[in-house]
């Protein structure tokens, strides 16, 4: 490979800075994601947890009070495996996309 001409050397420059924020903007938009779905599962759960307490408190005798608690608990473990199911397949979209950027710009570089 011979040296770079000052061209190619400001194209490879350039073409680094569109890869870097690329990638940055990518990461961003994923982590929103994440972020987004965080706060939901999050709302989601406050309010279960509030309406499992009234129904606590309004609950006649300690094995209504154990069934609602039960349920509760039943409920609010399906709904975190659900949720961090989803954050799991964002984490590795994130991932496979962040990295696009990058694979294309190596495999221009690798051509010259």
């Amino acid at each position: 490979m011979g040296a770079l001409s000052f061209e190619d050397f400001q194209n490879m420059s350039k073409q680094q800075v569109e890869t870097a924020t690329a990638f940055a903007a990518t990461f961003s938009k994923g982590l929103q994601e994440i972020a987004a779905e965080t706060a939901e599962y999050s709302k989601q759960s406050m309010a279960a947890g509030a309406q499992a307490m009234e129904r606590l408190m309004g609950a006649k005798s300690v094995e209504t009070a154990v069934q609602i608690q039960t349920e509760y608990a039943k409920s609010a473990f399906e709904g975190f495996v659900a949720k961090s199911s989803k954050i799991n397949e964002i984490f590795a979209k994130l991932a496979a996309d962040a990295m696009k950027p990058a694979q294309s710009a190596f495999s221009l570089n690798a051509k010259h």
